[in-house]
């Protein structure tokens, strides 16, 4: 098995790994967009560092990436504002074509012969624990890396970020919540290569803990914790969701057991359309709902967590009107459209329940008899109501039966009721705006758009 394994890693290793061609194409695009930067760089009243970071910066991209970041540093004593103003000029001038994005601060993205440019302004601060903004550290984690990986050495990460996208875990966006490629490098140097990095996660008991520089200065509640050797204060894995350790864990264990290279390989069920829509929804013969509403206007990174919050917001009223949530997931258009400007406009709340309808009445506890003045006041409240059912007594409790708010949830989704529950705000105002509520095998209307994510939901892997 071990020569097995060696052999799947060499022929991956080989796959991923850009020749001397592509290489050269690269640091060439590389090249130029530094050379533009620093001659902007010239023609303002301050001065700045023109930088290389990243995997390309590293040498750790895999062959086929067309990404190049190069960062403006300038001086922590520049008003945010102006940063802002000189790293967009840079960025224009250097990208005449290109437009801005926004993270915590504006930059400009674009194209060089062929190549995806992100041209970001940074505060070139003196360490990475008095950064001003969150692109501030990025420098020193290149620094870092870049003394302690040799080609061998890069050659290892590249097979640990192909395995990472095989599996569906690579990326620190907050869609995936999976692992970034500095979280990657970290990993891979500390245990020296692919197989042992593999070898040790199959095995690992969360939470795990790496130290590499021995900080020991904070305490972190996640289930992975990497302490950036730049930053004792941040845990690099901190984005990295409890599932997507466990899938790490799992596929780790299907590797060594197996070793093939479609593991390295990223594949996406079949669309479900809506007829196997239909037909997945009478063979569980459960009730789905979904809520569905246009796309809000914003970045993928805003949208998620709030779709996240939306969901669980939404599972826990079902639950507590019992409706018993069996399973649920959130689903949203990518974040432009196919031409790569404009948005698209679909999203949805979907949630798998095991009880549709409920009876006519509910039951309400209220407090004990002997806490007075509350149960007086719970009594009197019930009492002469013809339509509840008591007070009565049950052990030290008074208790009536009345009648449900909501009999069915599709009943409590389309009401106005759906709208008091915990909601992301953008989220909240797109409900706002106008929603549709589909019921049953009616949910097979979101095929068209969802045929994908719904094949994973009714056909679920690891």
């Amino acid at each position: 098995m071990s020569e097995e394994f060696d052999a799947v890693v060499s022929r991956v290793r080989e796959r991923v790994t850009p020749d001397g061609g592509e290489r050269e194409r690269l640091q060439g695009a590389a090249a130029t967009v530094m050379e533009r930067a620093r001659e902007a760089v010239a023609d303002l009243p301050v001065e700045a560092e023109v930088l290389q970071v990243g995997s390309t910066a590293r040498g750790t991209w895999t062959a086929g990436d067309r990404d190049v970041d190069v960062f403006v540093a300038f001086s922590p004593d520049l008003e945010r504002s102006e940063l802002e103003e000189y790293g967009l000029s840079v960025g224009h001038a250097v990208l005449p074509d290109g437009h801005e994005e926004y993270a915590e601060h504006p930059y400009v993205v674009g194209e060089v012969d062929g190549y995806a440019v992100d041209l970001v302004p940074c505060y070139a601060v003196e360490s990475a624990r008095a950064i001003q903004s969150a692109v501030d550290r990025t420098p020193f984690h290149t620094r870092y890396l870049a003394d302690r990986l040799d080609d061998d050495l890069a050659g290892e990460v590249r097979v640990t970020k192909q395995f990472l996208k095989g599996i569906g875990v690579y990326g620190s966006d907050l869609r995936t919540r999976g692992f970034s490629g500095y979280l990657t490098e970290l990993l891979t140097v500390e245990y020296g290569s692919f197989r042992a990095l593999v070898e040790a996660a199959a095995d690992w008991q969360p939470p795990v803990t790496f130290d590499p520089e021995d900080h020991g200065t904070t305490e972190f509640d996640d289930p992975l914790v990497v302490v950036d050797p730049t930053d004792p204060d941040r845990n690099v894995a901190a984005v990295c969701s409890a599932e997507n350790v466990a899938r790490l864990q799992h596929y780790a264990r299907e590797l060594l057991s197996e070793p093939r290279t479609t593991l390295f390989e990223r594949s996406e069920p079949a669309a479900h359309d809506g007829e196997r829509v239909a037909a997945a929804v009478q063979r569980r013969d459960t009730t789905p709902v979904a809520v569905r509403f246009d796309r809000p206007d914003i970045v993928d990174d805003q949208l998620w967590p709030q779709l996240r919050k939306s969901l669980t917001g939404l599972t826990e009223e079902l639950n507590r009107r019992g409706f018993d949530v069996f399973r649920s997931t959130a689903l949203a258009t990518d974040e432009e459209g196919g031409d790569g400007e404009t948005w698209t406009d679909g999203a949805a709340l979907l949630v798998e329940l095991s009880v549709f309808e409920r009876p006519a009445v509910e039951r309400h506890e209220g407090p004990p008899v002997h806490v007075r003045e509350h149960a007086s006041g719970f009594y009197d409240a019930y009492a002469d109501d013809p339509d509840v059912t008591g007070p009565f007594i049950e052990g030290d409790r008074y208790v009536v039966e009345r009648p449900r708010e909501f009999r069915t949830a599709g009943a409590f989704l389309d009401s106005d009721a759906l709208l008091n529950v915990r909601l992301g705000p953008h989220i909240a105002s797109a409900l706002e705006d106008g929603y549709e509520v589909l019921v049953g095998e009616d949910i097979a209307a979101l095929a068209d758009g969802f045929g994908v994510e719904l094949a994973t939901y009714f056909e679920p892997k690891p």
